[in-house]
């Protein structure tokens, strides 16, 4: 079976276009082409260094893919506060909970934001229960505010021990140091993170991470909060630019608290 991230799949991914000024060139201009390639060459061979699985679960899902109803009109209110609207994740939702590899979870988020449809190929759907790479559980966004991704990572990625905790992954730094680029959507540097701190919720242990991202295709500031449990890691991440951070950063923030497995 082909790879999640075989060339095939990224090559069905990417639109081509009906006619494109640099395809069409004569003899003549053949040497001018080529050096204007060169450029892009070097560029690609820096882009090599950065994970193909995280840029790959973070492509910018098309209109056609985005559904057009606010959650507000199919959600319950959360009773923690009843201007947001709570999202359970169940069964019917993913590929990976109707096949028992990830247990439920649950946060809050605005009534105005809207649910994103994951593609089958970055679901999981086709590889359930035995996953070796991450994939994308559910996607939620709004253009003023920002967007949100639960994102699955078989344990066996991690650690070799069955059923581990979080603790016993290992630190929060040494967590986010491989999950990091399904934060981003590209690479990580340890020096985008601001901050961490570990939350107990009755057996569970959480990390949370601050992350100041400048050059992340998911935007330019990002907060994570991280679990382990069954055979699953799951990642909630909150993204947004620059313009949603000013104005969204309490939302993101809270939507991150609420969230929970």
């Amino acid at each position: 079976m082909a790879s999640l991230f075989s060339p095939i799949f990224s090559a069905s991914n990417s639109p081509k276009p009906s006619h494109s000024p640099e395809r069409t060139f004569h003899q003549s201009n053949r040497k001018d082409f080529t050096r204007t390639l060169t450029p892009r060459r070097e560029i690609l061979k820096g882009l090599a260094i950065f994970p193909l699985t995280a840029s790959t679960l973070f492509k910018q899902p098309s209109s056609v893919e985005a559904k057009e109803v606010e959650v507000g009109s199919y959600l319950p209110p959360s009773s923690y506060d009843p201007s947001f609207v709570l999202f359970k994740a169940s069964p019917k939702d993913t590929p990976a909970l109707r096949a028992g590899n990830v247990q439920p979870y649950e946060f809050i988020l605005p009534p105005t934001w809207k649910q994103s449809r994951v593609a089958n190929i970055l679901s999981g759907n086709y590889c359930q229960p035995k996953c070796a790479e991450p994939w994308v559980e559910v996607k939620f966004e709004d253009e003023k505010q920002g967007k949100v991704q639960v994102v699955a990572s078989p344990l066996i990625r991690l650690t070799n021990k069955p059923n581990a905790t979080i603790e016993e992954i290992g630190s929060p730094e040494k967590l986010i140091a491989s999950l990091g680029p399904f934060v981003t959507g590209n690479s990580y540097d340890p020096d985008e993170l601001l901050e961490t701190s570990v939350e107990k919720v009755g057996d569970q242990t959480y990390y949370k991470y601050v992350l100041e991202t400048p050059f992340a295709l998911t935007g330019s500031h990002n907060l994570a909060k991280a679990t382990a449990k069954g055979n699953t890691v799951v990642l909630f991440v909150a993204s947004a630019n620059d313009k949603q951070w000013q104005a969204s950063q309490k939302v993101l923030k809270a939507m991150l608290d609420s969230f929970q497995v």
